[in-house]
């Protein structure tokens, strides 16, 4: 309903006039204007927003979204190809089943007044982290893998009270670009070059970056281009040479087929969880988790929250709660090493119960999947006529790039070729990576089947020759 200009709103609290008439004049105030006084005027807008008009009902503004929705064309309808960085995987139900119980879903950071079981949940997830990582300690989720990856960088900076970060320049650019925004301006991001050969970070370049000013090392295995890193022990080992920190994000679904970065001497491990029982969503589904061994210098260091578990008075029964508490900005505010906001715990509940369903076997069955299906479609796309793929040598995990500078069109030709055949091609780099021409890059999953690939190189083929 509507009394004159103005509107009593369904949605907002306290939207009557009268009632806000009320409020104003308990603070002494004359209109809302009078708060924002200390705005500048030049930065005022002084005429209407051009809004449509408000829906003043529930049934209204749902059948507006669902209009809106309707133009949507989703991996369910479409055969999905595109990765770099949020995964189409398959989500168990149970996933679902769980993370939408009441008292995990609707809590605020996950955290309920009383504990349901959180607490356990999420302790178990960082259990089985930990042994999947091979790693001791694994925080609540963050916001990301990108904010993981940002503060395991800022962990490293702190420990080694150095300021230069080497980063290897096959890096996801999204993720670089977090990077240096969270570490700016006390850390200096320099990159490294790869091999454009294999694809994997180049050694000589390495060799010749670092120094005692290095605080960290950072790659990623599987890196963006989907190569996988053969040389980890190499790299860890000339950090370590210079009393620096090895940061590896990894892939948590490629470890029951890949040696876990611990193994080869990575200090600091994260990434992000989605590939774990997570939906592909608008912005959602991200969580990202960091994991180091059981030593002081890394533990206290970690600005998000650990859970951990300890004997009650009780004998026989055990509690689970915060690690170190004091140390996270929850205590002490603003002297807080990195604030800790609103975390994702809810996705860590989920990927406990992701992991907890496959099992050790499960992860290396889903692994193998992946391998031989991705390295189906690079042998079947590297058939056609004026494709290259995949465009580097090293081993590949899941995603792979192919060149299209044969076939005498661009990427998004093919692209749009494609999506009139209901495919989602893969993902443009000729922006991110000129140097690799018209190229893409493509994804596969365990949900890939054989046929869904013939389908992909069909498609293909019509579209380039």
């Amino acid at each position: 309903m509507s009394r004159g200009m103005e509107v009593v709103h369904p949605y907002i609290p306290n939207s009557v006039p009268e009632v806000k008439e009320q409020m104003l004049r308990d603070v002494g105030a004359e209109s809302v204007d009078d708060f924002y006084e200390d705005v500048p005027e030049s930065l005022r807008l002084r005429e209407p927003m051009k809004l449509p008009r408000p829906f003043l009902s529930e049934y209204a503004l749902k059948r507006h979204v669902e209009g809106i929705l309707s133009s949507n064309r989703t991996c369910g309808e479409y055969l999905n190809f595109l990765g770099a960085g949020c995964y189409q995987h398959h989500v168990p139900a149970v996933c679902d089943e769980v993370n939408q119980r009441g008292e995990f879903l609707t809590a605020y950071a996950g955290e309920p007044y009383d504990d349901h079981g959180r607490f356990q949940t999420l302790f178990e997830y960082a259990s089985m982290m930990g042994e999947l990582l091979n790693m001791d300690v694994v925080n609540v989720p963050t916001y990301d893998g990108y904010q993981a990856a940002a503060t395991s960088i800022r962990m490293a900076a702190r420990i080694t009270q150095r300021r230069q970060v080497l980063v290897a320049e096959n890096i996801n650019p999204d993720k670089l670009s977090k990077i240096r925004d969270y570490c700016k301006p006390e850390l200096e991001i320099e990159l490294v070059g790869y091999d454009q050969k294999t694809g994997a970070l180049d050694l000589a370049a390495l060799e010749g970056s670092i120094s005692e000013r290095t605080a960290a090392i950072f790659l990623e295995n599987p890196c963006y281009l989907g190569v996988v890193e053969t040389h980890g022990d190499e790299i860890s080992r000339l950090a370590h040479e210079h009393a620096a920190i090895c940061i590896v994000s990894v892939d948590p679904i490629s470890l029951g087929v890949l040696t876990p970065p611990a193994d080869y001497g990575a200090d600091i491990v994260c990434g992000d969880l989605q590939p774990l029982g997570m939906h592909m969503q608008f912005g959602g589904g991200q969580a990202g988790f960091i994991a180091t061994r059981d030593e002081e210098r890394y533990v206290m260091e970690y600005p998000s929250r650990l859970f951990g578990i300890a004997p009650t008075r009780v004998k026989g029964e055990y509690g689970f709660g915060d690690v170190a508490y004091e140390r996270t900005s929850f205590a002490v505010r603003e002297a807080g090493k990195e604030w800790v906001g609103t975390a994702a715990a809810l996705w860590g509940i989920t990927a406990g119960v992701y992991l907890a369903l496959m099992g050790p076997q499960g992860m290396a069955e889903i692994g193998e999947g992946i391998l031989l299906r991705s390295r189906y479609a690079m042998m079947e796309m590297g058939k056609l006529r004026g494709v290259e793929g995949p465009v580097f040598e090293g081993p590949h995990f899941k995603e792979f790039v192919v060149n299209f500078d044969g076939t005498g069109k661009s990427v998004p030709e093919i692209n749009e070729g494609l999506l009139s055949r209901g495919i989602f091609g893969g993902k443009d780099l000729t922006v991110e990576f000129p140097q690799l021409g018209s190229s893409a890059l493509y994804c596969v999953t365990e949900v890939h089947t054989m046929e869904d690939i013939d389908t992909l190189v069909s498609a293909l083929r019509e579209v380039v020759e």
